[in-house]
C-alpha cells in the first residue's frame, strides 16, 4: 500500500513537472505575442482621427518603413513637441485620443508605430525599437530646440522613452505607468520561473534613471491590474533628487486620462 502511494506522489510530481516545463517553453517562445499586441494598417488606410495631424513615413530601408503621425497645434502658438511612445496595442488610432492633453497645452504631439503596427514595418526588437525613438528625436531636433522637446512613454513605451532619455537632450522625461524592467515583470506573473533568463526584451528602465539629466515624472494608479503600482515606487526610490511619483488614487492601468489630478498635475508640468 505505501508502495502504491509512493507511485502515485512521483507520477504527480513528474506531470507536475512537465507542466512546468510545457509552461515555462511557451512563456519563452511566446513571449513576443504576450508583450505586444499590434494591428496593421495598409499603407492607404486613413486614420480616423478627429483633431489636426500631418501623416509622415519614413522610408529607413527598403523593407522597413517608420510610421508617423503628427497632431499639429498653429505655429504661432507652438512651444515645443511632445514625442509619445505608445503602449503595446493596436497602432496609433488607439492613442490618439490623447493628443490633446497636449495640443491644448500648445505642443505638437509626435507619435510613432513600433515595426509591425499600424503602417510600420520591418522586424521588431528592443534595440530596432531605440534606433526608431532616436530617428523620430532626430526629425524632432531639425524644428525645435532640446529644450523645447518632452519625451512621454505610456506603459510599454516608458522603456523607449527612458532609454532615450539617456542618449538625447530633452526639456523633460514623462512615464504613464512604467514598469521596472520587463523580467522585474515577467517575475510579477510567473514568478516560480527564471524570469531574468528567460526575458528576449528586458527595458530596465531602472537602470536608465541616474543615467537621465532631465527632470522626471511618473504617473501611476494604485490599482493598477497590468502593471503594479509598487514597480513605480521602486523606480522613484531609485530616481535621482526632484523626481516625481504622481499616485493615482484608485487609478487603474488605462484610466488614468479619466482623473482631474492627473489632468491638474500634466498641465502644470507642461506650462
Amino acid at each position: 500500500m505505501q508502495k502504491k502511494s509512493k507511485k502515485k506522489l512521483w507520477r504527480l510530481f513528474e506531470l507536475a513537472l512537465v507542466i512546468y516545463i510545457l509552461i515555462g517553453v511557451a512563456l519563452y517562445f511566446f513571449q513576443d505575442r504576450l508583450l505586444f499586441h499590434p494591428e496593421k494598417l495598409d499603407m492607404d488606410h486613413p486614420y480616423s482621427i478627429s483633431i489636426p495631424f500631418r501623416e509622415v513615413n519614413v522610408p529607413v530601408t527598403e523593407e522597413k518603413n517608420l510610421a508617423i503621425v503628427q497632431f499639429t497645434v498653429p505655429d504661432s502658438l507652438c512651444k515645443g513637441v511632445v514625442l509619445y511612445f505608445h503602449g503595446n496595442r493596436r497602432n496609433i488610432e488607439r492613442y490618439a485620443q490623447y493628443a490633446t492633453n497636449f495640443t491644448k497645452n500648445n505642443y505638437e504631439v509626435w507619435m510613432l508605430d513600433y515595426p509591425g503596427f499600424g503602417k510600420s514595418t520591418g522586424k521588431r526588437t528592443e534595440e530596432i525599437m531605440y534606433k526608431d525613438a532616436a530617428i523620430l528625436y532626430q526629425m524632432a531636433r531639425a524644428r525645435f530646440s532640446k529644450d523645447s522637446i518632452i519625451l512621454y512613454g505610456k506603459s510599454m513605451g516608458t522603456g523607449v522613452a527612458a532609454q532615450l532619455g539617456t542618449v538625447r537632450d530633452c526639456k523633460r522625461i514623462i512615464l504613464e505607468t512604467p514598469y521596472y524592467s520587463i523580467p522585474m515583470l515577467f517575475k510579477h506573473y510567473a514568478f516560480m520561473y527564471p524570469a531574468g533568463r528567460m526575458a528576449i526584451c528586458r527595458f530596465p528602465i531602472y537602470l536608465y534613471l541616474n543615467s537621465m539629466d532631465a527632470p522626471l515624472s511618473i504617473f501611476h494608479g494604485t490599482d493598477d491590474e497590468i502593471i503594479p503600482y509598487q514597480q513605480s515606487v521602486n523606480l522613484a526610490r531609485l530616481a535621482k533628487p526632484g523626481t516625481e511619483l504622481i499616485t493615482i488614487e484608485k487609478g487603474r492601468h488605462n484610466d488614468l486620462n479619466d482623473f482631474r489630478l492627473f489632468h491638474e498635475k500634466l498641465d502644470s508640468l507642461l506650462r
